[in-house]
């Protein structure tokens, strides 16, 4: 998605690719007419913008060299594994960042939310998020930092960038975990509204559903995304450096899974 996204974008070229592994790295540069990097920090002198396709711990040390650079940075989720992690890459930023929280940048998503959610008083949100992703023939079913640190961390994200922008930030967090990975996180924002997250990468069954409710009644997701439109939307948010969704944003985010994963601990 990333290489192709960046290669078919109208007003983006795929330059260079690096990776960990090399031989992967340049059969993925060959494969899109870019140049093969041995060397990150070339490839970071070497271009405009980053985009980011890593485990986010190493997300977090190499964004940081190239943010210093004065590079925008195109972002997954979790920005980062730590709290200081995160607020060193912040604190790093000299250009823009956009941090890819999938939906809210998905088309579909984004007409929703215009349509029936923003400018609305919501009391309260409910948000399931089930997948099944270890399974062979998945492609994450091999991801370490997945089954290390679960849907929390994984899902959790995605869960809190569809809730915060509509409810407000979050205040207190509650954590209970389920079988396998499962967590449900209570979250009390600072509007006033409460939320509930059930979160899982090892269950039974797939289910995404948000519901919201109010005094104006109830707005539930769409089914269905569009991965690849969503990622070009994420680009044209960095080309213009407007975006709700950036590495202060994904920080936040940071600070609530970092809550909860701490009384999980206990």
């Amino acid at each position: 998605m990333h290489a192709s996204g960046i290669a078919g974008h109208p007003r983006a070229d795929l330059i260079g690719v690096w990776g960990r592994d090399q031989r992967k790295a340049a059969r993925l540069a060959a494969e899109y007419g870019a140049d093969p990097f041995s060397d990150v920090d070339e490839l970071i002198a070497a271009v405009d913008a980053v985009a980011f396709a890593v485990p986010p711990d190493l997300q977090a040390e190499l964004a940081v060299r190239a943010a210093e650079a004065g590079r925008s940075l195109l972002l997954e989720k979790p920005l980062a594994l730590a709290v200081d992690a995160a607020e060193r890459l912040v604190q790093a930023v000299r250009a823009p960042t956009v941090v890819f929280f999938t939906r809210r940048f998905d088309p579909g998503t984004r007409e929703w939310f215009a349509a029936a959610v923003d400018g609305h008083a919501w009391e309260g949100a409910s948000l399931l998020y089930l997948a099944s992703i270890f399974e062979p023939g998945s492609p994450y079913a091999h991801s370490e930092w997945r089954r290390e640190r679960g849907a929390l961390w994984d899902l959790g994200p995605h869960a809190l960038a569809l809730l915060v922008p509509t409810l407000g930030r979050v205040d207190s967090v509650a954590v209970v975990r389920g079988r396998g990975d499962e967590v449900h996180l209570a979250l009390r924002h600072e509007t006033g509204a409460a939320s509930s997250v059930t979160l899982s990468l090892t269950s039974p069954v797939e289910l995404t559903d948000l519901l919201l409710w109010g005094g104006e009644g109830i707005a539930r997701l769409p089914e269905g995304d569009d991965v690849v439109a969503a990622y070009a939307a994420a680009i044209d948010a960095l080309i213009t450096g407007e975006t709700t969704f950036d590495a202060a944003f994904a920080c936040d985010v940071v600070r609530v899974l970092a809550a909860a994963e701490e009384q999980l601990l206990r």
